[in-house]
């Protein structure tokens, strides 16, 4: 009997060390609580009415479908029993010969039930669908009243954190506003409506060069977005935001991007966990004392050298392709090697013409950087149908200045 490889979670590091398994002489097993893969870069699309969700998320059975050592199932994962080998869902416990843990991260509110509350995350796909419904429901909300700081307060848009998921955000709802909603809603008074970016740092994008960090600032300006720079979010209500200097904002729609941990699986493992509860691992992206079991992605709490990796796609990804080496080597009784993670940049966009890309000594911003943005992201997008069709919509909107999909859409269970 073959081996059995099972990977917990069908995000960018588990797909990829799955396909990167593709030849291996091991039969892989993928679980997700969801049936889809996500394109997460391009979610905030989805919130600001630019893309649907079909778009940027496929059926994770169409994804492995070439795969034929590869198979999926959808469940809800509990925890780890290393003893008898089982990874423990919802739907009973899966055992394995290998594991890779890689269930990514979720939206991290600092043990504040406030905010996890009031406000409204950007991490997976029906927050994308829930924010975009928010936003298109406080424009029809605004037109039933005839109360001005009434339709202020329905009008102000408010997203805290000032990294990449935030600027582009903020950025993507101001155009929406200000070149969409606008035309659709004439006696709309654009002056009632505002987008507040909020960042506890002197400046956003803390992870770029000074230099990028200013043109995303100024980029952010001219998009009429009013950034807030050093100031903390105390309280948060159904209706206000509360500055730590005692400013108040009043407000019925706040995004919140500014923090992140890893998902809940580290801790209902038990073991070791390191800041931002990801999952302590050695060199070789294994578990200490566990040496079947490998935690990659937003999970794993790697280090390269001294300074732990951040939360990134592309260490997701590469260490994926990783594991699926050192499991092909152990399969074939060799052994397993340091990961070492080969940086290709960060790039961040704030919407039509302007984005900012830090690519090692090569920074580019403004319309350049858009460009180049704009290739990236096409190119990585999970299918030909999904390139084609997001192409498609990028190009209508930047012709037309149209966002093809403000339906408010709600499911019912």
């Amino acid at each position: 009997m073959r081996p059995r490889v099972v990977i917990a979670g069908a995000g960018f590091a588990g797909l990829t060390c799955a396909r990167a398994l593709k030849h291996a002489p091991v039969d892989v097993l993928l679980v997700d609580r969801n049936n889809y893969h996500l394109f997460t870069p391009l979610l905030y699309q989805v919130a600001s009415a630019l893309l649907d969700p079909g778009e940027i998320a496929r059926p994770v059975r169409q994804l492995i479908r070439p795969l034929e050592n590869a198979d999926f199932r959808q469940a809800s994962i509990a925890g780890v029993d290393f003893v008898g080998r089982h990874l423990v869902t919802d739907r009973g416990p899966i055992h394995y010969d290998y594991l890779v843990l890689a269930t990514g991260a979720q939206t991290d509110y600092f043990g504040n039930a406030a905010l996890a509350e009031h406000t409204m995350g950007l991490k997976d796909l029906d927050e994308g669908l829930a924010v975009r419904n928010h936003v298109l429901s406080q424009f029809e909300a605004s037109r039933w009243t005839d109360d001005p700081d009434r339709r202020r307060e329905l009008l102000t848009f408010v997203v805290v954190g000032g990294g990449p998921t935030g600027v582009e955000t903020a950025g993507a709802i101001s155009e929406l506003i200000r070149l969409v909603l606008r035309k659709d809603y004439r006696d709309l008074d654009i002056n009632e409506v505002r987008v507040v970016l909020i960042e506890a740092a002197p400046h956003v994008l803390s992870a770029f060069v000074p230099s990028l960090r200013e043109a995303a600032h100024r980029s952010l300006t001219r998009k009429g977005i009013d950034v807030m720079l050093g100031v903390k979010v105390e309280a948060v209500t159904d209706s206000s935001v509360r500055l730590a200097g005692g400013e108040e904002i009043k407000t019925r729609t706040v995004i919140w991007t500014a923090g992140v941990r890893a998902s809940d699986l580290g801790r209902a493992t038990g073991l070791q966990l390191e800041r931002q509860a990801r999952i302590t691992v050695d060199s070789t992206l294994q578990v200490p004392g566990h040496p079947v079991v490998f935690v990659i992605g937003d999970l794993a709490g790697a280090k390269d050298e001294t300074a732990r990796l951040p939360m990134l796609i592309p260490v997701a990804m590469q260490a994926g392709k990783h594991v699926a080496a050192s499991i092909t080597d152990m399969v074939g009784d060799g052994g397993t090697r340091p990961f070492h993670y080969k940086d290709p940049g960060i790039m961040a966009t704030i919407g039509r013409n302007s984005a900012v890309a830090q690519l090692g000594w090569i920074h580019l911003s403004g319309f350049f950087g858009w460009i180049f943005w704009l290739a990236v992201h096409l190119v990585n997008v999970i299918s030909f149908r999904s390139r084609l069709v997001v192409l498609v919509n990028w190009a209508w909107e930047y012709i037309f200045y149209d966002r093809p999909v403000r339906l408010i859409v709600r499911a019912r269970q």
